[in-house]
């Protein structure tokens, strides 16, 4: 495949890279790509990874929404339930025991309720409640910062906003003082997929923290850098330890534990809902309906043994995307192959998504699509140009050859991809062939220009068919006389043979064409008459011309001398002379029988020939009977 001009690689590649720029800067599908696939590679590697086992979700599932109705009603259950639940658990001196439940508004019905989970949480500093940050857009409406900030465990930012206001829900029913609350707002990546978590959420220059790093912080946890970082999912849908509401609550109920009293020392313990009624399912990497108290378990587990994953900058994915373009239209530029850079590509993709997956074990999060898709983008408009100008090339060389060459021969030299170039300034062994009208003159004489002019395409046509046929290459028309030659540019060891056979069957055209002749114009046909010269020898072959006009051409003695024993049939009384050095050829290459009839050469003697010292000994060919 011929490599394709420089300057449209540089205009592919410069488009390419600019939108890839665009996407990257605005509608971002290579980032979603490349983060679908480190999703799939994401949920593949967490099914065989095992979560921190002292982690323990106390689940409101939907068996506890069917079990405590009785007892509690329907949902939302009086506060009293909540009371009780933390009583038991606090009993058991876990580490940290973490509400997933909002407890913004106040039982209006049952104040008694909320009054029992207060007295529940008076003093319990190892239990950490949610605050939920609600639509910036109703901050003028919300509490004032300022104010908030020791119950809300805010950090002032050097710039923080001293008058500034927030809408929150916080734990507002229990006292300020039992508050320990953090943040539980779910963050969807650009494309709606929750993969990180908070570690703080900047409120005008002040910092809530989220409630895993409010934990974190308090268990002496070190934080990563940042506002928030890439969750390691680990275990799939479901995988971290837990056990009902319903059964833990009746358990504490029961004077004959089922669970061991120190069964829940220092664990932590997370209460939330997986129920599909309660609405508190997320779209995740896992899962499209994965439960906020598994992320919000997730998150801790991350924290608590530091094994967050880390997220290549997608900038840097943009950069090898550019790096990969750039060295594969400079492949295309030196004309290495296309099925070669194919296969590279190939073996590139591959490897591409190897490191990727090899590099999730590692827990960190390579751009790997974004670069491959900036790559084969390139490789098929890389591609596509070659093809566009191999097809031109091929055109143009079938337009070419087919001016001197059979169509047979003009299809093995495209598949070949010959050139004018590779063809060109070659010593080939040669036999050129002659083809001289006599007696034309008389016929135009006396007949129509344009009908004479017909006559001799007429003439033409048979005679290059002959030419072609017998495998030659048609050289140029020099007046009425035809040039033709063998042996080039396709090599032929018959090429004497074959030469011979044409010239024998050339007579036979033209007698078949003065019969036609004598029809038409009478006695004047009879003077039309051809003279053929053959001889076989070295002769320098290619396209000579400028780029306007080329032609295949061969040049040296051997044509000289052709031409000159076309001059000498007159003399010799015959129409067809052939060198000594064609009779050798043909019987030393012994012909081929298909194309090649057998004939017998009648020796015509010696004859003197222009610019030559030596006479020259010629023979007639003729059929063999």
């Amino acid at each position: 495949m011929p490599k394709p001009a420089r300057s449209p690689l540089l205009v592919l590649g410069l488009a390419i890279a600019a939108v890839a720029l665009f996407d990257h800067l605005g509608t971002r599908v290579l980032e979603r790509l490349d983060r679908q696939l480190g999703d799939a590679f994401t949920r593949a590697a967490s099914a065989s990874l095992r979560p921190d086992p002292r982690i323990l979700i106390v689940d409101i599932d939907e068996a506890s929404l069917a079990r405590m109705q009785e007892v509690a009603g329907k949902w939302p259950w009086p506060r009293a339930v909540h009371a009780e639940l933390i009583a038991g658990l606090l009993a058991q001196a876990p580490r940290a025991i973490m509400l997933d439940l909002v407890l913004a508004e106040p039982d209006v019905f049952r104040p008694e309720s909320d009054a029992a989970l207060r007295e529940a949480l008076r003093g319990a500093t190892t239990v950490y409640l949610p605050t939920v940050r609600l639509n910036p857009a109703g901050d003028a409406q919300g509490v004032r910062l300022a104010d908030a900030a020791a119950a809300l465990g805010l950090e002032r930012g050097p710039h923080a906003d001293p008058q500034a206001r927030a809408q929150l829900l916080p734990p507002l029913i229990l006292d300020e003082a039992d508050w320990r609350t953090g943040a539980i707002n779910h963050l969807a990546d650009f494309d709606g997929v929750g993969r990180r978590h908070a570690l703080a959420l900047e409120l005008h220059g002040w910092k809530l923290p989220s409630l895993p790093a409010r934990v974190a912080r308090d268990l002496g946890w070190q934080l990563p850098a940042g506002e928030g970082f890439e969750l390691h999912f680990r275990g799939g849908l479901h995988a971290f330890e837990r056990v009902s509401y319903a059964t833990l609550w009746e358990d504490f109920g029961r004077r004959e534990r089922v669970f061991p009293a120190e069964s829940l020392r220092e664990r932590i313990v997370i209460v939330g809902a997986s129920a599909p009624g309660l609405l508190d399912a997320r779209l995740t990497p896992i899962s499209s309906v994965q439960p906020g108290i598994e992320i919000l378990a997730t998150a801790i587990d991350n924290l608590a043994n530091q094994r967050w994953m880390t997220r290549v900058n997608p900038a840097w994915g943009l950069a090898a995307g550019v790096m990969l373009l750039a060295m594969l239209l400079g492949a295309f530029s030196t004309g290495i192959h296309a099925g070669r850079i194919a296969l590279a590509m190939g073996a590139l993709t591959l490897a591409a998504a190897a490191a990727s997956w090899w590099a999730v074990g590692l827990r960190v999060l390579l751009p790997v699509v974004a670069p491959m898709v900036c790559a084969w983008l390139g490789f098929l408009g890389a591609a596509l140009l070659a093809y566009r100008r191999e097809r031109q090339a091929r055109e143009q060389a079938v337009a070419l050859f087919g001016r001197f060459l059979d169509p047979t021969v003009v299809q093995q030299l495209v598949e070949r991809g010959e050139t004018p170039e590779s063809l060109s300034g070659r010593t080939r062994e040669l036999t050129v062939l002659f083809s001289d009208i006599r007696g034309f003159t008389t016929l135009s004489e006396r007949g129509d220009p344009a009908a004479v002019v017909r006559l001799l395409n007429r003439y033409f046509e048979r005679q290059v068919e002959v030419v072609f046929r017998h495998g030659g290459t048609l050289d140029k028309f020099i007046g009425d006389c035809i040039m033709a030659f063998w042996g080039a540019p396709l090599d032929d060891p018959d090429h004497a043979g074959r030469a011979v056979a044409a010239a024998l069957e050339m007579e036979e055209v033209l007698l078949a064409f003065r019969q036609e002749l004598a029809r038409d114009h009478g006695e004047a046909a009879a003077g039309f008459d051809v003279g053929i010269g053959v001889h076989s020898g070295p002769a320098v072959v290619g396209f000579i011309g400028s780029r306007r006009k080329l032609d295949y051409t061969a040049i040296g003695d051997t044509v000289n001398l052709a031409s000159r024993i076309e001059g000498l049939t007159r003399d010799a009384g015959c129409r067809i002379l052939v060198s000594d050095a064609t009779r050798s050829a043909c019987d030393r290459s012994g012909g081929a029988p298909a194309v090649t009839p057998r004939v017998h050469f009648v020796d015509r003697g010696t004859h003197a020939v222009k610019g030559r010292a030596r006479a020259v000994q010629l023979f007639e060919p003729r059929r063999a009977s």
